[in-house]
């Protein structure tokens, strides 16, 4: 029988979870030592809560985290939620214009961010969107170019000019305003906006999926059940806590159940990762395929002691039946689920349950969450038969409340409640869901959602590029990789090193080009669209050579 849907906010839930598991150890960072129970958890909440309160952040305003996998990460989304705060994921991997743009569309009123993560200076990025803050007091930055950030808070003791360090915001809610924070958070309800996520659209611009602390709290708890954790065991975290995989299915399930909460780094690290699940005694790991992968061909692999190995999710792209096979066998996951969603549906809509056999769970992305709604639909709208393919369409508690400030981009995608996935699937007899495509035209690396029309965008502000279609091609490491064909628009203006120049430090990594060719046309349909289809079977015909730099 379903559980019943829990009607509470994130403080309801983390005061529940510390009632029931206080003494438990609730979170475990290897690379900086620190290791919290729940009771110090939520005492590290509220005072982090009560220094932004002192700030003059209050409901409903937005703030941005731009960091990787660190304690602070965690207390923000607890503590942000604990007075009705939009936190606002921002990728790791983003650059300048990317950041630029996300403060901006959602107004973002102040910035936790770190001060860098391997190749990325988050506060050299900033200080060049924003060189006011050399002379600025911190709190009261104006930014040209961010209009609305008024405060930025970096990770560590020493912040640079114009900044906060976190330390100081922990320090400053030791006053007055902790006892203020039970009140602000018995004023907020479930429904209200919590998160906002940015995914980027097949029309260019990133959109700002905006979850409630309804859509959160219960798919953690959804998917948790599935995984049957229990009290006390732990679950490795390799995946990053900006996306859903993370902050949602990693630290909201695992509190959900009173589990603790183990990340091995700031970022993936097979080694790292395979030393946390033996000595933490994992139970249960998150993770894409590649990084399943790269533990199992580890050379460290064998000598982990993984006994203690049970369960975890593997999403993010189909997981192939000889890494099943591996994980398994190997790994001793032997209860490993396979799940499948978006970030605007909170973001797991189907998932595969610890006993189905192997075969189902690698062919299938397992059955509707309950709670849930689901159908598939022709390109009229109409339901189609059983087996049948078309567009898969979900409904629900776990649909998003919309995209930021985008009402028409909403309305596209949520029609009557039903959110279209934009992917074609088919649903057998017994419920199990088969993704065998996608119409948006969109591919995945590595875990990584990857649109086309976003990098064709950016590379046709080139001043030598006239055209460019960007496309997925199949690669054995990240699952897809990204190409680009480009006609310049002076012969030999352009090289592939040249191009990838372009894109460093202003797209993400992994939004960059890995096959380059220059062309001087395109193959076009008869009515003038450009084949993606045919320029992706000439690369893998031609073995994938790229221009010559």
């Amino acid at each position: 029988m379903d559980r019943p849907l829990i009607e509470a906010t994130i403080p309801d839930f983390l005061t529940e979870v510390s009632r029931r598991h206080g003494k438990r150890t609730a979170a475990v960072f290897r690379q900086t030592g620190d290791r919290w129970t729940y009771d110090q958890l939520q005492r590290r909440v509220d005072r982090f809560a009560a220094g932004l309160l002192s700030l003059g952040l209050y409901k409903g305003d937005r703030i941005g985290i731009w960091a990787p996998n660190r304690p602070e990460w965690l207390i923000a989304q607890f503590a942000t939620a604990r007075i009705g705060l939009i936190l606002v994921n921002i990728n790791p991997a983003y650059r300048t214009s990317e950041l630029e743009y996300a403060l901006n569309k959602v107004s973002a009123k102040a910035l936790i961010l770190a001060p860098q993560f391997k190749s990325s200076a988050y506060i050299d990025m900033l200080q060049e969107l924003a060189p006011e803050m050399a002379a600025t007091v911190p709190g009261r930055l104006h930014a040209a170019r961010l209009p609305s950030l008024r405060t930025v808070i970096q990770l560590g003791p020493a912040p640079t000019k114009g900044a906060f360090s976190f330390d100081q915001v922990m320090a400053r809610g030791q006053g007055g305003p902790r006892a203020r924070l039970d009140a602000i958070s018995r004023g907020l309800s479930p429904h209200d906006a919590i998160n906002i996520q940015f995914t980027s659209g097949t029309t260019g611009a990133p959109k700002g999926a905006t979850l409630t602390h309804h859509n959160i709290i219960n798919n953690a708890i959804s998917s948790a059940r599935v995984m049957r954790l229990r009290p006390g065991e732990a679950l490795c975290i390799p995946v990053p806590l900006y996306h859903c995989f993370g902050m949602v299915l990693g630290n909201l399930s695992a509190a959900a159940y009173g589990a603790t909460m183990v990340f091995p780094g700031e970022g993936f690290d097979p080694s790292e990762t395979l030393t946390a699940l033996a000595e933490e005694r994992c139970a249960a790991i998150h993770g894409v395929p590649t990084m399943f992968a790269a533990m199992l061909d580890h050379p460290d692999f064998r000598h982990c002691d993984l006994s203690a190995m049970r369960t975890g999710i593997m999403a993010g792209s189909p997981c192939p039946a000889s890494l099943m096979r591996r994980v398994v066998r190997d790994m001793r996951v032997r209860e490993i689920t396979i799940a499948y969603g978006m970030t605007e549906t909170s973001p797991i809509s189907f998932q595969s349950e610890v006993d189905d056999p192997p075969a189902l769970r690698v062919a299938t992305v397992g059955r509707i969450q309950p709670h849930c709604e689901v159908k598939v639909v022709d390109k009229a709208g109409r339901t189609t038969p059983i087996g049948t393919s078309g567009e898969l369409l979900t409904r629900g508690y776990l649909v998003m409340k919309g995209y930021w400030d985008d009402a028409d981009r909403t309305a596209d995608a949520i029609k009557d409640g039903w959110m279209h996935t934009g992917d074609m699937a088919t649903i057998d007899p017994q419920g199990y869901c088969r993704i065998v495509g996608r119409i948006k035209d969109m591919l995945i690396r590595g875990g990584e959602n990857v649109y086309p029309a976003e990098i064709e965008e950016f590379l046709l502000t080139h001043p030598d590029i006239a055209e460019v279609q960007v496309f997925g091609i199949p690669d054995s490491v990240y699952g897809e990789e990204v190409a680009a064909w480009i006609i310049p628009r002076r012969k030999g203006a352009l090289t592939t090193a040249l191009v990838r120049e372009f894109c460093r430090d202003r797209i993400a990594h992994y939004k960059v080009p890995h096959h380059i060719r220059f062309v001087d046309e395109m193959p076009l349909t008869a009515t003038g669209k450009a084949q993606k289809y045919r320029m992706r079977e000439i690369m893998i015909q031609d073995g994938l050579k790229e221009a010559t730099p």
